[in-house]
């Protein structure tokens, strides 16, 4: 029994059950040196429960493969009946006989299914498996009776004493062996020698349904020295088609799939773990452990039923991809920086979660031969880049860039929202190689709102790799702002050198727009030309080394000012004709000579 959940087992004689039909006597043939012991088979309600002697799998019982994205399990479950059920079969405590306590169980299970699931619960939540006794095999008995008695075993001893718990219920049970990728599995390997776990087969409903109690009881650690109960539901009654994503039976009869899958197709196929499913993921891409890098480029998308997010780790860190959030599931390109074998994970948890917990979903080996440079990404990105459905939620509507990537050649974009009610937005600059001070970072971006429309207008100050951060607050909260999403913002042309627009205060009001100059260095010894949407105002004027006023026409305020003799140029308006000071909206910077 090689196996524990990473998701864990021992090989003994079969039992053989015979039972005969007046009495019903069930035998258990056990290895020499124990005595058989005859059990009186118990029977609940009017006459003899007949197990007949298990049907091989035929055609009724296979589901098709690949899986059909129908259902997580083999027959139709609903758990929230269940509830009672479970909560009863978790409190039974027997352990003086298996049979006494299939009989404690079955007090309150009327069906077939219902018996089933109240051995399944009782199992699950009461045998630990032995992490001891698997590193110490001939200490290890897996008998029914010393599994329930000791509360722990392997693999072998979950399955065994699974089995004779059904048929002391009357219902018919397989312990089926086999190949597992559980603990110790490594990306890729090939299976030889002995088969390495056991799990069962049982049969509800005129077919043949799989289950894993050892892998629904919990989880041993990465050392194999400690295990940790994690009732885990995927491993109940699963469908075929995902169960041997894990599984693979002995006799290819048992995998209950058509058409069957070899031992090749097992090996090669992705290992998704039970989180992939039980948080909605359907698919992923590519659907084989290893991916090789094309030009130093290697990518993975996953679909999913709703709304999720995902991380993702290369060797650690996130730093060498690009990650975007898609309405039904998520895109990545990884760029390594370096050649060689990478482990590739990816984390997701929905988008509902309130905990911070992202669970595991996928891992591929990422092989790269070279390695593309000009896609080192700055340290400040944050993943997912670009908009998404997320950032839909948070108030950011209709972007004008729907991708993570924004490319400029003149250093100068623009990205326009329509933004939801009551939305404080505030924008900054990153870049690994710049010495920009945190003012100077939000200096390169302009904000001009239109109504609900808000224009982000973007001045590189040189060529290089950018992130675009933007943050947001409920404008009637006094609180900070929230980081809500990034855009990555490339330029190459290493002419480009922008300077900052110019520095505005806080009587600058949000919808007041500068159409001219934008640069906020202004050249010496110059006129220039003025054009400043504004409302609401008396005056107008340009300080300069003179005081130059400019004139409204239009909704707009024009006029020219020199900028010879001075160091800086500010802006100021008059908000009442009736009053006499001034105030400072925007200020310019002159060239020096």
């Amino acid at each position: 029994g090689q196996r524990g959940s990473r998701e864990p087992c021992k090989q003994t004689q079969a039992v053989t059950s015979y039972s005969n039909e007046g009495t019903q006597v069930t035998v258990e043939i056990h290895p020499k040196d124990t005595t058989p012991q005859l059990f009186k088979k118990l029977s609940f309600g009017k006459g003899f429960q007949r197990t007949e002697a298990p049907r091989p799998p035929g055609g009724k019982d296979l589901h098709t493969y690949p899986w059909d994205k129908s259902s997580l399990k083999s027959m139709p479950v609903d758990l929230q009946q269940f509830e009672k059920l479970d909560a009863y079969a978790l409190k039974v405590n027997v352990k003086n006989s298996v049979e006494e306590l299939v009989k404690a169980l079955l007090k309150q299970a009327r069906t077939d299914l219902e018996k089933v699931r109240a051995i399944w619960m009782w199992i699950c939540h009461h045998i630990e498996y032995d992490v001891v006794g698997y590193h110490n095999k001939s200490q290890l008995s897996s008998k029914p009776i010393d599994v329930l008695q000791t509360g722990k075993s392997i693999c072998e001893g979950y399955a065994g004493l699974f089995e004779q718990m059904c048929s002391i219920a009357g219902i018919q049970c397989m312990k089926l062996s086999g190949y597992s990728k559980g603990y110790g599995y490594k990306m890729g390997q090939t299976f030889t020698g002995d088969s390495d776990h056991a799990w069962n087969a049982v049969y509800l409903d005129g077919r043949w349904h799989l289950l894993d109690s050892t892998w629904g009881s919990g989880a041993v650690d990465d050392s194999f020295t400690k295990f940790t109960f994690r009732y885990n539901e995927f491993y109940f009654l699963t469908h075929p088609a995902l169960f041997i994503n894990n599984h693979f039976p002995d006799n290819s009869n048992w995998q209950l799939l058509k058409p069957t899958l070899t031992l090749k197709d097992f090996e090669n196929n992705m290992l998704h773990n039970s989180n992939f499913y039980m948080l909605g993921l359907l698919t992923a891409h590519p659907e084989t452990a290893v991916i090789h890098t094309v030009n130093g480029k290697a990518s993975v998308s996953v679909d999913c039923r709703s709304a999720t997010l995902f991380t993702f780790k290369l060797k650690g860190t996130d730093e060498h991809g690009l990650m975007t959030l898609k309405k039904h599931g998520m895109k990545l390109d990884i760029y390594p920086q370096k050649t060689g074998s990478h482990k590739l994970q990816i984390f997701a948890k929905p988008s509902k979660a309130s905990e911070e917990v992202y669970n595991c979903v996928l891992e591929y080996v990422v092989e790269c031969k070279s390695v593309d440079k000009a896609m080192r990404f700055p340290k400040d990105l944050h993943q997912p880049v670009g908009p998404s459905w997320f950032t839909e939620r948070q108030g950011f509507l209709r972007p004008s860039h729907p991708d993570p990537i924004i490319h400029t050649n003149d250093g100068r974009c623009s990205v326009t929202f329509t933004l939801g009610k009551d939305i404080s937005v505030l924008a900054s600059l990153h870049s690994d190689n710049s010495s920009l001070t945190e003012d100077m970072r939000r200096r390169h971006i302009m904000q001009i709102h239109r109504g609900n429309q808000i224009e982000l207008k973007i001045h590189l100050p040189h060529a290089g790799n950018f992130v675009l951060k933007i943050y947001a607050k409920k404008k009637s909260d006094p609180g900070n702002y929230d980081y809500i999403f990034n855009y990555l913002i490339t330029c190459l042309n290493t002419e480009v050198k922008r300077p900052a627009f110019p520095q505005s205060y806080s009587k600058w009001a949000e919808d007041y727009e500068i159409l001219e100059p934008l640069s906020g260095l202004l050249p010496a010894n110059r006129n220039v030309q003025f054009k400043l949407k504004m409302h609401g105002i008396a005056k107008v004027l340009v300080q300069a080394e003179n005081t130059y006023p400019l004139t409204q026409s239009r909704g707009y305020w024009e006029g020219t000012c020199n900028t010879s003799g001075c160091r800086e140029v500010f802006v100021m308006v008059h908000e009442n004709a009736n009053h006499s000071f001034y105030s400072h909206v925007l200020k310019y910077e002159v060239e020096t000579q």
